[in-house]
């Protein structure tokens, strides 16, 4: 039976209490509603008003701008992939880019805004391509896939190659790049191939596990997230979504009661206990310390396995998998071995991903070394003292521990990086990271029973350090502008920057990053940023268009946005270059005060060329930036549609409507189209998700309307901005009065997944208060109505449940009547909420009314 609780327990040796709901009381929040359960309906009506939604826009216009190096070939276009908030309320949007409608691996950018909406930095992985990469393979994707399957031992599967262009390495190449699992050497392994699909050779690979050289066993008694009732439990952590633990099938453990576990190292229960108590507190170590939210940055985590057969621990990309230790005595499960494991999936899940190269896996072992020793330092728990060495619980091979920080070389890996690093098994080239890490939360010489930690030859006589949960920022802060390509150069210049934008240039922090990577032989690179005096005048510079088309004789214009980013406003000089023969291009004024903007006008004589011309706009200032815009002269050869499917549609005011934005490539390549609403009702606001996308994808259009939003029929204008030309479809909104009636209706459909929460507003503009009961109508698409918790918001806040989960069988929802007894207000929101608290059955939340 399908039986789900709500609350974490208490587990260990002895039996917890069973937690007694009592029926259908009123509760000032429902059960368990954090905000990471919030619904993407509910993210999508309010994304006008959210700073990740202004994070977003922000960055999107610094990417049609070609801002700095953000510039892009004639043939490429970048995609919004997410955005992540980080520490100090910066937030770090990622790209990713394609060549002629290929994605490119190793083409990722990542731009860095704050609160304020202003770009506080660009990095991209690669510059514009030539557009000379081949798109069309010479061998099939059969014969890639017989290639790819030879960096295997054994093959168990393989996905369809996808064909992409290559940009790691000494040229771009078109290739097919398929995933192949199975075995290699004995041990598990997941390969992305890439395989030339001009010559058929491997151009690069990389492994998607990561594994870790390395109940409460570990921490007896302790307090997990569970969920169930009654005599039905799973080792499901519902608060915190996709954290699960369980065998090697992949499901949860389950019992009848909330007590888990032995406390004997052999018994897999008993390790779940200490992997859930371990990736727990490293969810919260994240929430509390580096401002993620959940494993993956936006709200989510991944399942943990137990019982592998192996003296080993892995990552795959999809779960993390423990196994014991060689006298087969313990588990892999301590807290740095888990949070080490899981530290990969933070690296894959910031920008740039797994990343390819012995350099840059040792620097992702290495972030697995750091999120695992953070993890341990934030629990502080008693049996497992934290310090700087990985996996010495354990003890996997009967030799101590895995890996050394303070002191790498201890058990023979690097403490310093040379030109060696990227030849060295990544375990070991994670030693100048670890190294890095220790010197600086630590420092060389912490004193008080902390080892001394040596320093490289040419570094500093010594540093100081500036304390774990700093460093670790730091650390999270370089991640988030992460690119595929890391190497430990870039990584230096990553902290540095997060340094600066966490606690200013004239800092101690700042001046600390540095000096502990020029301890491990990792010099200041071009363009690091300056410490030890205060942030100089800077700006940033946009164009409002990227793109244009005149014929002879016409003028087309965009206008030229400059913003103060640090210190204080400049004059901001502005010049052309690129500008072909037979255009003449002009600025009015032709320099600002950086806040201020100015119209870029170029005039077409009859003289010049048809063709595609790329004019880089430059504000030479105390610092130079620059934009990038892509004059068409003459008819386009790339262009694209743009439809609304349905075009029309009708709600009750204070309701919202959908509809899907469709693109199609109409000729040439693909290009990037971005996506905006005008015409919009009084009250009303729009939201795209996504708000970019390849000419050829979709888009999902939301239209909220307030309460208040007047009666009537309105157009609103969707325009899609590409790099080529701007297309427009219209949408026809009717929005029905209330008409003082007390009968309110949301029609929008909720997808509702496995362990996931829904909410469904509805504005009511009734008068007095509401009439007790309150009378609902729920219509839900799902095959197992008891697998559903509903519940009831007033416009005061106050919960009440509506309808609980439990029963003995299941049975399809349909449509069900409820009154619900409430003292409420009638005006305002009321607010639906439904949750499916089991696996197994999906659907939708058709629509609900509440008559008040």
């Amino acid at each position: 039976m399908k039986r789900k609780g709500l609350a974490a327990a208490t587990v260990g040796l002895a039996t917890a209490a069973a937690m007694v709901l009592s029926a259908l009381p009123a509760y000032a929040a429902p059960p368990g509603a954090t905000p990471a359960r919030q619904s993407s309906g509910t993210q999508a009506r309010t994304a006008a008003a959210d700073p990740e939604s202004r994070a977003a826009a922000v960055a999107d216009q610094a990417v049609s701008s070609g801002m700095d190096n953000l510039v892009k070939g004639p043939d490429e276009a970048y995609r919004r992939l997410k955005v992540v908030r980080g520490a100090g309320d910066m937030f770090f949007v990622s790209y990713e880019r394609t060549y002629k409608g290929l994605p490119m691996v190793g083409g990722d950018a990542v731009v860095v805004t704050d609160s304020a909406g202003r770009v506080r930095d660009t990095v991209a992985e690669s510059g514009p391509s030539r557009g000379d990469v081949p798109t069309t393979p010479e061998i099939d994707a059969a014969r890639a896939t017989e290639v790819a399957k030879t960096r295997l031992s054994r093959v168990d599967d393989s996905a369809a190659p996808r064909l992409v262009v290559l940009t790691w390495g000494d040229k771009r190449r078109l290739t097919w790049e398929t995933v192949v699992s199975g075995l290699k050497d004995g041990r598990p392994s997941i390969q992305h191939v890439f395989v030339d699909a001009r010559t058929g050779e491997i151009a690069d690979s990389y492994d998607q596990v990561r594994e870790g050289s390395g109940n409460g066993y570990y921490y007896g008694q302790v307090t997990i997230g569970t969920s169930g009732s009654g005599s039905s439990y799973s080792m499901t952590d519902t608060t915190r979504p996709g954290i699960k633990c369980g065998g090697q099938n992949g499901s949860a453990y389950t019992g009848t009661d909330d007590a888990w576990g032995n406390g004997q190292g052999t018994n897999l229960e008993t390790a779940c206990v200490d992997a859930l108590y371990a990736v727990q507190r490293e969810w919260d170590m994240l929430r509390d310390w580096l401002g993620r939210n959940g494993i993956d940055g936006n709200g989510n985590g991944f399942p943990a396995r137990v019982g592998l057969a192996d003296v080993n621990a892995y990552w795959n990309g999809s779960y993390t998998n423990f196994g014991h230790n060689q006298a087969n005595t313990r588990q892999a499960t301590p807290i740095d071995v888990v949070a080490h494991e899981f530290g990969h999936a933070i690296f894959q899940t910031t920008p740039g991903g797994a990343g390819s190269g012995n350099e840059n896996g040792g620097i992702n072992e290495g972030t697995g070394d750091v999120f695992g020793v953070i993890t341990e330092h934030y629990a502080n728990n008693p049996n497992d003292p934290p310090d700087y060495l990985v996996g010495e619980e354990v003890d996997l091979v009967g030799d101590g521990p895995i890996r050394n920080m303070y002191n790498p070389s201890a058990l023979g890996d690097p403490n310093c990086w040379s030109t060696s690093i990227p030849s060295t098994e990544v375990h070991s080239a994670a030693g100048p990271l670890n190294h890095w890490f220790y010197l600086l939360a630590e420092g060389s010489n912490p004193g008080g029973g902390k080892p001394s930690s040596p320093i490289c030859s040419g570094g500093p006589s010594s540093v100081t350090g500036i304390g774990i949960e700093k460093a670790g920022k730091i650390f999270m802060g370089a991640l988030n502008r992460k690119t595929s390509s890391w190497r430990y150069a870039t990584v230096r210049s990553a902290a540095v920057a997060a340094a600066v934008e966490l606690f200013g240039a004239n800092s101690v922090e700042c001046n600390t990053t540095k000096a502990s990577f020029s301890a491990i032989a990792v010099p200041a690179q071009s363009g690091e940023a300056a410490c030890g005096s205060t942030p100089g005048n800077d700006f940033s510079l946009t164009l409002s268009s990227s793109s244009g088309t005149a014929q002879p004789g016409q003028q087309v214009t965009t206008t030229v946005a400059t913003q103060t980013t640090s210190g204080s406003a400049q004059t901001v000089n502005l010049t052309a270059t690129g500008v072909p023969s037979g255009v003449t291009a002009s600025f009015n004024p032709s320099s600002v005060t950086s806040g201020n903007s100015s119209t870029l006008t170029l005039s077409v004589g009859s003289s010049a060329a048809q063709g595609s011309y790329r004019i880089t706009v430059t504000g030479t200032g105390s610092a130079t930036h620059t934009a990038v815009y892509t004059l068409q002269v003459g008819t386009s050869t790339r262009d694209f549609s743009i439809s609304a499917n349905p075009g029309s549609g009708t709600v009750q005011a204070g309701s919202a409507a959908t509809t899907t934005i469709g693109t199609t490539t109409t000729a040439g390549t693909a290009q990037a189209v971005n996506l905006s609403a005008t015409g919009l009702p009084t009250g009303a606001s729009a939201a795209f998700n996504p708000a970019s996308v390849t000419s050829g994808g979709s888009s999902t259009l939301t239209i909220t309307t307030a309460p208040t939003t007047p009666a009537g029929s309105y157009t609103v204008t969707v325009t899609g901005t590409g790099e080529t030309a701007s297309r427009t479809v219209t949408y026809a909104l009717t929005v029905q009065g209330t008409s003082g009636g007390r009968t309110f209706t949301n029609g929008t459909n909720y997808t509702i997944s496995d362990y996931s929460t829904v909410q469904s507003p509805i504005s009511s503009t009734a008068t007095g208060t509401a009439t007790s009961p309150v009378k609902l109508s729920v219509t839900i698409s799902h095959t197992c109505a008891e697998d559903l918790d509903i519940w009831l918001r007033g416009p005061s806040g106050q919960w009440y449940a509506v309808d609980r989960y439990g029963g003995t069988s299941c049975t399809s929802y349909g449509t069900r009547t409820y009154t619900v007894p409430v003292s409420q207000q009638a005006a305002g929101t009321w607010t639906l909420e439904v949750t499916d608290e089991y696996l197994g059955d999906t659907g939708f939340l058709d629509s609900w009314s509440i008559t008040v």
